[in-house]
């Protein structure tokens, strides 16, 4: 299985397979209640059952080209996570996604995993557009897609309904050109990409 190099500090993107559903769990249960805050996901994945159909799901998606999921590591232990939860090759149009568990927060990981997956869907897959959608009291989300170079679309207003409250979303997007554009200073440097071809597999909790 290959790993993408994140930087100096351990940390690693590496593919999420179902196979790995017991490690996911564990994952999801030590940053539930962080993770929760913003993203549905820990009421998604509750048992080993659920685990395993959430990175079923996505290896389907992998399988039929329309969305990926990849582990971010850090010495090994999964941290957390980067998701491109729809794409469509056919019109360029790819939303991105991301987590993190409590102890992996504050060290870039996520924009650094982020630039890897975005820069795979427009070098090699041909997406035009890559959106990001964040709740708006969501500030450290809406921090990485300023670090990731998106502009903010627009403001649909009370429209995430979410653990009995409304909440506004963010929509937030990066164009090919302008990612292309200013590829450069955003990687810092890293020259890693998603291998061609490489079976990779909701709201950003960072």
């Amino acid at each position: 299985m290959y790993a993408i190099s994140l930087g100096d500090d351990g940390a690693e993107l590496r593919p999420l397979e179902p196979w790995q559903a017991g490690e996911f769990l564990a994952h999801i249960d030590r940053g539930r209640e962080f993770i929760g805050q913003h993203n549905g996901l820990p009421d998604a994945v509750t048992d080993l059952a659920s685990s395993r159909a959430f990175l079923q799901a996505y290896a389907e998606k992998a399988a039929a080209d329309t969305g990926r999921i990849h582990g971010i590591r850090t010495d090994g232990t999964l941290v957390g996570a980067v998701i491109l939860r729809t794409m469509d090759v056919a019109q360029g149009n790819a939303e991105a996604g991301c987590w993190l568990e409590p102890s992996a927060v504050g060290k870039g990981l996520v924009t650094r995993a982020a630039r890897v997956l975005i820069d795979w869907a427009v070098e090699e897959r041909g997406i035009h557009r890559v959106e990001w959608w964040v709740s708006s009291t969501n500030a450290p989300s809406i921090a990485v897609a300023r670090r990731l170079g998106m502009t903010r679309d627009g403001v649909l207003r009370a429209s995430y309904l979410y653990r009995g409250r409304r909440h506004d979303e963010e929509i937030w997007s990066v164009l090919a050109p302008e990612w292309r554009a200013g590829k450069g200073a955003a990687r810092s440097g890293s020259g890693d990409r998603l291998p061609d071809g490489a079976p990779v597999h909701g709201v950003c909790t960072s």
